[in-house]
């Protein structure tokens, strides 16, 4: 069995990655990567030539361009052209080198700004996308439809997973282009060593989210990939075939920022700003599918986050520890 990740870099691939190294035997699969700089997944010829030399049996295509409300209202274009052209050019070009069986990664942003909480699978395309994330929420719907229309035509066996927010090891700790946690975990560190008096958070605080490790992300995803078709297809449906992925609860981004505060050391005031965009009110996934083909989340918030924050201290320079 040979398996092309796509994106092995990333947070999420490279958790993935980690996972299908460790396993041992002799049904242990042999992987393959590629860099940005060996192979552009925009670059239709270019992937079209690594998937005809390379012909995997299996592709994971975790390979996006992410980042949080600030990158994507600054970068939209960014966001849905490269999207886009990553989606067909791996998906397309793995059913022309023969693969029969694909996952692809995609978002919780796919559903509408006001939807029923927590969001089942059948709330896609049942209303108007959050404004500050669309193109990147287009983006990721092609995505599914991608698969579910070549396994439509062509009988294929390409699934889809939506994670909600992701953290962990291996996240972009930008200052202005990364999510909230790994945004978070720096502020309030850099904050605690330069003994600030007060940190200021972006939007209100009210908002509710959900949070899921990266390694319980790449578990679940590894879990739906190994799914007998049988299994997978009595779950979905043919233009409905997405799996939620999440920790079934979710916290207020003020709870959020005071548990990283605890974490990092920091004692001072946290004060919000409601100038800046809240984005979607609340986006909790409903996971029971997930949950009834038998897999749930194990690793708890505050433990993720201690651990993440672990990693972090691992990561950042010397001189600011």
């Amino acid at each position: 069995m040979r398996i092309y990740i796509a994106g092995h870099r990333g947070m999420v691939g490279s958790a993935i990655l980690r996972r299908l190294q460790a396993r041992q035997g002799a049904g242990a699969a042999e992987v393959i990567t590629r860099t940005h700089a060996e192979l552009d997944l925009t670059d239709q010829a270019a992937v079209r030539a690594f998937m005809q030399a390379e012909r995997p049996d299996v592709v994971i295509l975790a390979a996006a361009k992410v980042g949080g409300i600030h990158a994507n209202n600054t970068y939209p274009a960014d966001f849905i052209y490269e999207n886009l052209m990553i989606e067909c050019n791996v998906i397309h070009q793995a059913f022309a080198a023969g693969v029969r069986r694909l996952l692809q990664l995609g978002s919780s942003c796919i559903y509408p700004r006001a939807v029923a909480q927590p969001m089942r699978e059948d709330a896609l395309l049942t209303g108007v996308l959050e404004p500050t994330n669309e193109p990147y929420a287009v983006a990721k719907i092609a995505g599914i439809k991608l698969c579910e229309s070549y396994n439509r035509q062509h009988g294929t066996d390409y699934r889809s997973v939506m994670p909600t927010n992701l953290y962990g090891p291996g996240d972009n700790f930008h200052p202005e282009n990364s999510h909230v946690v790994p945004a978070l975990i720096r502020r309030f560190h850099e904050a605690a060593r330069a003994g600030a008096e007060e940190v200021v958070i972006w939007g209100s605080g009210l908002p509710r989210r959900e949070f899921l490790h990266v390694e319980d992300m790449a578990e679940a995803s590894l879990f739906v990939l190994d799914l007998p078709k049988a299994d997978y297809e009595a779950n979905t449906q043919p233009m409905l075939s997405h799996i939620n992925i999440g920790s079934g609860s979710d916290v207020s981004i003020l709870e959020l920022a005071t548990m990283v505060a605890q974490i990092a050391g920091y004692t001072g005031r946290i004060v919000t700003d409601p100038s800046k965009p809240d984005g979607t009110l609340r986006k909790l996934m409903d996971v029971e599918r997930l949950g009834g083909l038998g897999w749930r989340a194990g690793i708890g918030l505050r433990d993720g986050l201690e651990q993440t924050y672990r990693w972090y201290l691992q990561q950042a320079d010397q001189p600011r520890q």
